[in-house]
């Protein structure tokens, strides 16, 4: 990949993870490479997922082979940062789909071994809120190592990055453990206010969109990209419920004071500080005209259709 030449494109192409995330972006990365030349996909990934015995993860690894993606063996936990750029130093773009379930201190390392490593082109895993906007100091810290990876990225010349926001990933808004939607009580919680507004984007509209991005021309560089797949207030999620389900839902706000008080309790707990941080409103949102999927016209799960492809069954007769 040529560097100075913005009409040239990724062609060897790493991808840290195969989960929620990893799994859709390999597909849609895949789908495109075969109208690249010379595009070739890999995927590092711990030697326990690949020599797993568990149905679902031998399905995963058969589709990804299937999909003629090589499969790289690496632990992103406990490899240093030099070993780590030795593996990234063989490819021209490197994608970060581990997660947070690496640690809180995985980013800025990843972020450091694509730096040392020297690559062309790096994704860090920002697959999330506008960090930017909300700042330091907030109810939830990775928010704060995040934008240490934004830093560092800013700080060099050397690599050119890409930030991919999206907002929430759509389905975590229904997780019973969030607590936002209670379908067994037929309640919804707004984070903040029932004003308060939050982007959503499901999953595999990322990998959709985060393959259109990787392989776009003019190249995308230096520049943080917004998708969404819909944008609403926790009130309008509460009528989208209940016009898809067919029943009242009550609503109700968990102010942030509450949240907060909630996580002194509990200063630990990953729910508690998301919902905290959620309810502040701010980078939570953003409008979605002038997203990237909006300006290409490429089209995406909305909330609603969400509910009738995901609660359907659920719909009160």
């Amino acid at each position: 990949m040529n560097q100075t030449d913005l009409n040239s494109t990724s062609k060897n192409i790493l991808v840290l993870g195969a989960g929620e995330l990893g799994l859709p972006v390999l597909r849609n990365l895949a789908r495109k490479a075969k109208d690249v030349e010379g595009a070739k996909i890999s995927v590092l990934l711990r030697a326990s997922a690949v020599e797993s015995r568990e149905p679902s993860k031998q399905n995963d690894i058969a589709e990804i082979r299937g999909l003629g993606i090589e499969i790289v063996v690496g632990d992103l936990v406990r490899s240093s940062i030099d070993e780590l750029a030795v593996v990234f130093a063989r490819y021209d773009t490197v994608i970060g789909c581990a997660g947070y379930a690496a640690g809180i201190d995985t980013p800025m390392k990843l972020a450091r071994a694509a730096l040392q490593a020297g690559i062309p082109r790096y994704f860090p895993w920002q697959f999330g809120v506008d960090f930017d906007v909300i700042g330091r100091g907030g109810p939830q810290d990775i928010f704060d190592a995040q934008l240490d990876v934004r830093e560092l990225l800013r700080s060099q010349h050397q690599t050119e990055w890409v930030i991919i926001s999206t907002g929430m990933f759509m389905s975590y808004l229904f997780e019973p453990e969030f607590g936002v939607v209670d379908l067994q009580n037929d309640a919804v919680h707004g984070l903040g206010t029932l004003d308060t507004a939050v982007t959503l984007t499901t999953p595999d509209d990322i990998g959709v969109l985060t393959a259109e991005i990787v392989f776009a021309t003019p190249r995308i560089r230096n520049e943080i990209v917004y998708l969404a797949g819909d944008t609403v207030t926790y009130g309008e999620v509460a009528d989208k419920l209940q016009a898809g389900l067919g029943r009242p839902f009550t609503r109700s706000a968990w102010s942030v004071d509450y949240l907060l008080d909630e996580l002194s309790r509990d200063p630990q707990n990953m729910m508690s500080k998301y919902r905290a941080a959620f309810a502040q409103g701010r980078g939570m949102s953003w409008d979605k005209s002038g997203t990237f999927n909006q300006r290409r016209g490429i089209p995406v799960t909305d909330v609603a259709s969400w509910i009738s492809a995901n609660l359907g069954s659920l719909r009160t007769q």
